[in-house]
């Protein structure tokens, strides 16, 4: 086991600390062409006319004309276009391409362009949507998903209760903020189109391009880039830019790039899902829930796009960590005219966890009680059943991590402390929280069906195929890993490279949290058969998903097992703020993760510090306002990200446990990271002033606000 939990040297070092790896931008084949895309300015009109000059030689526009096959990006929902046909429902809704050979005299063409709209009633707020009553923007509803689902008998216990406490939470947009911004090149060669590009999903891209093209597979052929990043951002929506290359790369005949300038990369692109979540528990008179009601509303922007998906993650984890008999869940997932939400690490468990662990806190306040004390209470425990009924199989040592995370910070002795007469505040908060690992219900069965290839050489040398793409979180170097350690060579000798169409089966886009644990799975599975044939001087073993025994998932009642497996994390910050600014220092962050086991110590580290660094910055400062449809901010001097001069050290742990699905008795990690921090950071400030907190982020302009008014 030490082998596989030892820092390895990551295959993608060398190039990117040399600067020899060669981003989108940095692609140039020969003869290439640039494009630039002409974007809605407005949040919905109907498109009427647009007025393209007389373009120089060498020159073309690319539409929606130039789809032989169907102008839909094929995702949950089919309904959003590659490019705006007769209307426009956000701004930056792409209209059309310019392609030329001068990336200057593209952007002149495209201020000469002009179109003409006829404006529509907008809904420019998920309060707007929820308010609407006719005019919808999808079908006969405001939302585009809604899901509801029962745990034992609610009524009963809401006649039961002695008391009820009421809550309702708010929670912005936060934008992905990958370095690399989108970017593809394509180029067409003998009758096969080949896109290169910044990605997480490669298959999602081929998808889109056998749809928009009307081609088979064997014409196709994508290949992931080095990647500056993705979290999220880089799932469905490199679908669009993907397939407007290939349309240019096919009119012309020649390479196109198209790379996206932050402001549009900003502009027109997935967020974090903003959220307007409402709980209810009903207590009895000992302080013991009975029973909770909780209703999200979720703005997903002017496309379903992965919505549904978003929404499912955040009704089956919005009841947290507790073991509550008598539950009553609902979600929506609103249509409004912005920029489609999308997937973010973490996937709708940040705002739940948000909702909840803010919840337990001003529950504990009415109570009188301690926040630690109450959650212990209700802690789901190994052997019992979650939300959705689904069984807890596994460890589930959440009494232990509080007791860790607790322990390391002193959050006792500062959570009693007396609070100063004079001078800065300060406070102290916990979370604890779960993520689902993998697809949620029997995705992974029902609708991906990874697979992975192992492939041994005369030389003894073994490569793996697999599609799971490298964003900087090490996912080539756990699958090298992991094959190396179960054939018992050294890790040089095991290659595994950026994801290709054309060589690697589809295991599964990278999302989820599903790399180590499913796909790792695999890879460990055609190891072992490459293993018994190893006396063979070429050969080859693959290895496909099997829905574990014993699990089972009904996604139309919500009953079952939403996820194979949990892992789990408490966080503790800490914070001081000056009463007079309301301007705060974070000067404290503990976290302990019970992930199984660790398949590579380093990437674990840099996964946990990352991982905070964006969940507090989503707590404390991303801010990302609209105004008439368009985001106020579009870079990275008006969207405020934290540095490491905004963050202390984080001192983190991880617990002794063990899966029996994933590699070595590994879980996820990646997604899990992120999703505590925020609430414990809101809970710290709440502590510091004294003020229930209901809203991320916590900006200085929002607790001065409490401060007067709260």
């Amino acid at each position: 086991m030490e082998a596989i939990t030892r820092t390895a040297k990551r295959l993608d070092f060398d190039d990117k600390i040399s600067g020899a790896a060669r981003y989108c931008a940095d692609l140039r084949p020969e003869g290439l062409l640039y494009a630039k895309t002409l974007r809605s300015q407005r949040p919905r009109a109907w498109l009427r006319q647009v007025f393209v000059p007389p373009l120089p030689e060498g020159y073309c526009v690319i539409d929606h004309h130039d789809i032989p096959g169907t102008n839909i990006v094929p995702i949950v929902t089919d309904d959003q276009p590659f490019f705006a046909a007769d209307a426009v429902n956000y701004v930056g809704e792409p209209i059309l391409l310019v392609v030329g050979p001068d990336r200057y005299v593209l952007n002149s063409l495209l201020n000469q362009i002009r179109v003409v709209y006829e404006d529509r009633p907008p809904i420019l707020s998920l309060e707007a949507a929820m308010a609407r009553t006719g005019d919808f923007i999808s079908g006969h509803q405001p939302w585009f998903t809604a899901y509801e689902y029962e745990k034992g008998d609610i009524e009963e216990a809401i006649h039961q209760a002695a008391d009820c406490v009421e809550d309702t939470f708010y929670t912005g947009y936060q934008e992905q903020a990958y370095l690399e911004t989108q970017g593809m090149v394509a180029a067409l060669e003998e009758g096969v189109v080949t896109i290169r590009g910044s990605m997480q999903c490669p298959y999602y891209i081929q998808s889109a391009l056998k749809q928009a093209l009307g081609w088979e597979d064997s014409r196709i052929r994508v290949i992931q880039a080095p990647t500056g990043g993705g979290f999220g951002g880089k799932e469905e929506y490199p679908s669009i830019p993907a397939v407007h290359a290939a349309l240019a790369a096919i009119k012309t005949g020649k390479p196109v790039q198209l790379v996206f300038e932050r402001g549009e990369d900003i502009l027109c692109t997935t967020k974090r899902h903003p959220a307007l979540i409402r709980l209810k528990s009903y207590l009895d008179t000992g302080g013991r829930i009975l029973g909770r009601q909780i209703d999200i509303n979720a703005d997903a922007g002017a496309y379903a796009g992965l919505s549904s998906v978003v929404l499912q993650r955040m009704v089956y984890s919005c009841a947290g960590v507790y073991d509550v008999n008598n539950l009553r869940v609902r979600g929506r997932a609103y249509a409004t005219s912005k920029a489609p939400s999308g997937a973010f690490r973490g996937f709708g468990g940040p705002q739940a966890f948000f909702a909840i662990e803010m919840h337990m806190e001003h529950l504990a306040r009415h109570l009188k009680a301690d926040p630690i004390a109450l959650r212990r209470r209700h802690f789901l425990h190994q052997g019992g059943t979650t939300s959705t009924g689904g069984l807890l199989r596994s460890p589930v040592q959440l009494g232990r991590m509080a007791d860790m995370v607790c322990e390391m910070s002193g959050y006792a002795h500062k959570r009693t402390a007396p609070k100063p007469l004079s001078g800065k505040l300060r406070g102290v908060g916990c979370s604890l929280f779960f993520h689902g690992c993998g697809f949620t219900g029997a995705g992974e069965r029902d609708l991906l069906k990874p697979s992975v290839r192992l492939c041994r050489a005369a030389d003894g040398t073994v490569q793996v195929y697999a599609s799971s793409a490298e964003l900087g979180q090490g996912a080539m170097t756990i699958l090298s890993k992991i094959a190396a350690c179960t054939l018992g060579i050294p890790p040089e000798k095991v290659r595994c490279g950026y994801p290709d169409t054309k060589l690697c089966p589809d295991s599964g886009p990278t999302v989820a949290s599903r790399t180590a644990m499913v796909v790792g799975r695999l890879v460990h599975e055609a190891a072992l058969k490459l293993k018994a044939r190893w006396e063979e001087p070429v050969c080859q073993a693959e290895a496909g998903f099997q829905y574990p025994v014993g699990f089972s998932w009904d996604k139309d009642i919500h009953r079952g097992d939403a996820y194979l497996e949990y892992s789990w994390g408490a966080n503790v910050v800490e914070i001081e703020l000056d009463p007079v600014t309301c301007a705060y220092e974070i000067v404290g962050a503990w976290a302990v993760f019970d992930i199984g086991t660790p398949l590579d110590e380093g990437i674990v580290a840099g996964q946990i510090e990352g991982g905070m660094a964006q969940g507090l910055g989503y707590g404390a400062m991303e801010v990302l306002e609209y105004r008439d449809g368009r985001p106020l901010q579009r870079g990275f001097t008006d969207y405020s990200l934290p540095t490491t001069l905004d963050l202390p050290p984080v001192k983190w742990r991880l617990v002794e446990s063990h899966s029996d699905l994933g590699p070595y008795g590994a879980r996820g990690l990646g997604e899990l990271s992120l999703v505590g921090a925020a609430p414990a950071l809101a809970a710290a400030v709440e502590n510091a002033i004294g003020k229930p907190v209901r809203k991320l982020p916590v900006t200085p302009e929002y607790i001065l606000e409490l401060m007067h008014h709260g």
